[in-house]
C-alpha cells in the first residue's frame, strides 16, 4: 500500500450541512421498511493483479479516501416524511471494511458468493468486501450499497475515487437552458409525467412464468467484448454501444429461452437514465430515472417466432430479418427506435427536471410500479467507469456491475466500460435455470452482430 496512506481511518473533519433526501431516496426508503427480506442493494466488483493488501490496509486506505466521498460517511436522520442526509459523527470504516479468504485454490465462487449475500452491519448504508485466498496473486474487491444511498452514477463516481486513473467517457448531460425556455421545459416534464404513469399502468399480456422458487442467495456470471465492437456496431447504424447491448441482451434470451425451456412471451428491460445536471457530479442519494423497454426478444420483423431454433442460433433468425442475408441487425435498429427520444437533449433535460421536482409520493408510486414484474423483468444498466484503476502496486484488470435484483425479475444485467473492454454481469438468484449460459450467449450475440452483412 501507498506510505502516504494514514494509519487511522479518515472522516470529513468538519460536519457537513444537512441535506434533504431526495423524492427518489424517500422511496427506496419506504420499500426497505415495507418489504425487509428483500435486499435493495447494488453495486460493482472490481478483479486485481496482485498481492492483495491486508485488511488493516485496506481500511486504512479507504478513510483515507473518504474525504473525498462525504455521502459514504453520511447517515439519514428524521423520519419517513422529512428524512436528511447529515455526516455521522459515530462512523467507523471497521464497520464497513469486511475480509472474505477463500478456503484455497479454485474456491474463489464460494468466497464471491459470501461476499454478494453479506448483510450490511446493523446501521450502515454500503459495504467494502476484501476477497482473496484464491491465487496468491489475485483478488477482488467487493463494494455494495443501499439504494437508498446512492444509485449507479454515484457508485461509478466513487470507483473512480477509491481506484480510478483517469477520466471515465463522458455521460450525456444536457445544458443548463435558458429562462425563457422555462414554460415548454415545464409543459415536457409535465407530459413526460403523464405518459410514465400510463406506461407504469399498462400490463401488456402476459409476463414471462419462470419455473423456480427463489432462494435469497445471489450468484454473478461475467463475459466481456472489445468496447470498440459495440460502438462500431452502433454507430453504423446511428446508434449507441448501449443499443447495441439491449439488442445482444434481446438475443441472448431468445437463446437462453430455448435452451432453459423457459417460455419469454415479452420482455420488458428496466432502463435506468442518469438525471444529475451539471452541477450534481456526487450528490447524497439518487438522481436516476428507471424507464421500461420492451426487447425484442421473441418476434422477427416478420412475426415469426424468435425463439425456434435458437439452439442452434440466435432465435432462428437467419433469413428472416428483412435488412438482407442472414443479418440479426434487425434487433438493434427495434432497440434505437425505442431509444432514440433519450438521446436527444430536450428529452434529458426534461427528464432532469421531472427527477428534481416531482414530489414524492407520486415519485414512490412510480418507482414501485414500474419495478413490479408485473410491469418489468429484467434490470439492465451500463456504466462507464475509468480508463485505469489500481489500488496502490495492484492493478484493476476488471470490473463487474451489481445491478438491483427486484424479486419476481429473472436477472439484473450491468455492462461496464473499463480500460478496452465492455464486461458484462448478470446477477440473478442461484436456481435460474442456466444462469451460467448468460455471459455466453450475449458474447456470441455480439458476435453475431458484428459478423452481420449490412443492409443492402
Amino acid at each position: 500500500m501507498p506510505e502516504s496512506v494514514p494509519s487511522v481511518p479518515a472522516v470529513p473533519s468538519v460536519p457537513s450541512p444537512r441535506h434533504p433526501a431526495h423524492a427518489l431516496d424517500r422511496a427506496f426508503l419506504n420499500l426497505e421498511r415495507r418489504h425487509p427480506d428483500v435486499r435493495w442493494d447494488a453495486g460493482g466488483v472490481a478483479y486485481l493483479s496482485g498481492p492483495p493488501p491486508s485488511l488493516a490496509d485496506l481500511r486504512a486506505y479507504v478513510g483515507f479516501r473518504l474525504p473525498q466521498l462525504p455521502l459514504l460517511a453520511s447517515r439519514v436522520e428524521g423520519g419517513p416524511r422529512n428524512p436528511r442526509w447529515r455526516t455521522d459523527a459515530d462512523f467507523a470504516v471497521d464497520r464497513h471494511v469486511h475480509e472474505v479468504v477463500a478456503d484455497g485454490p479454485g474456491q474463489w465462487d464460494p468466497a464471491l458468493n459470501t461476499a454478494l449475500n453479506a448483510p450490511f452491519a446493523p446501521g450502515t448504508y454500503w459495504g467494502v468486501w476484501l476477497i482473496h485466498g484464491h491465487a496468491p496473486d489475485r483478488y477482488a474487491v467487493c463494494y455494495r450499497f443501499r439504494h437508498a444511498c446512492q444509485d449507479g452514477s454515484a457508485a461509478a463516481m466513487t470507483f473512480r475515487a477509491m481506484l480510478g486513473e483517469g477520466e471515465a467517457s463522458a455521460r450525456p448531460v444536457p445544458g443548463r437552458g435558458r429562462g425563457a425556455d422555462l414554460p415548454r421545459r415545464v409543459g415536457r416534464a409535465v407530459g413526460l409525467a403523464a405518459k410514465f404513469a400510463a406506461g407504469a399502468l399498462v400490463v401488456r399480456g402476459p409476463r414471462p412464468a419462470v419455473p423456480f422458487v427463489r432462494t435469497g442467495e445471489r450468484r454473478l456470471w461475467r463475459g466481456r467484448v472489445p468496447a470498440d465492437a459495440l460502438r462500431r456496431i452502433g454507430a453504423a447504424r446511428g446508434g449507441s454501444a448501449h443499443d447495441v447491448h439491449l439488442a445482444a441482451l434481446a438475443g441472448a434470451l431468445a437463446a437462453w429461452s430455448a435452451r432453459s425451456g423457459v417460455p419469454l412471451p415479452r420482455v420488458t428491460a428496466l432502463v435506468p437514465v442518469d438525471a444529475r445536471r451539471p452541477d450534481e457530479d456526487q450528490t447524497w442519494g439518487n438522481r436516476c430515472f428507471a424507464l421500461p423497454l420492451e426487447l425484442p426478444v421473441r418476434t422477427g420483423p416478420n412475426g415469426t417466432d424468435a425463439s425456434q431454433g435458437a439452439q442452434g442460433g440466435l432465435g432462428g433468425l437467419r433469413g428472416q430479418d428483412g435488412l438482407g442475408g442472414d443479418s440479426p441487425l434487425w434487433r438493434v435498429d427495434r432497440v434505437m427506435a425505442r431509444t432514440r427520444e433519450l438521446r436527444g437533449e430536450a428529452w434529458r433535460r426534461a427528464i432532469q427536471d421531472l427527477v428534481r421536482f416531482m414530489p414524492s409520493r407520486p415519485t414512490e408510486w412510480y418507482l414501485r410500479r414500474v419495478i413490479s414484474p408485473r410491469v418489468t423483468h429484467v434490470m439492465a444498466t451500463s456504466m462507464p467507469l475509468a480508463d485505469k484503476g489500481s489500488l496502490g502496486e495492484t492493478r484493476v484488470t476488471g470490473t463487474a456491475l451489481l445491478p438491483l435484483l427486484v424479486p419476481g425479475h429473472l436477472f439484473g444485467v450491468g455492462l461496464s466500460f473499463f480500460d478496452t473492454w465492455a464486461e458484462v454481469s448478470f446477477l440473478a438468484d442461484r436456481s435460474l435455470p442456466l444462469g451460467e449460459a448468460l455471459p455466453g450467449l450475449w458474447e456470441r450475440a455480439v458476435a453475431e452482430l458484428e459478423e452481420a452483412p449490412a443492409p443492402k
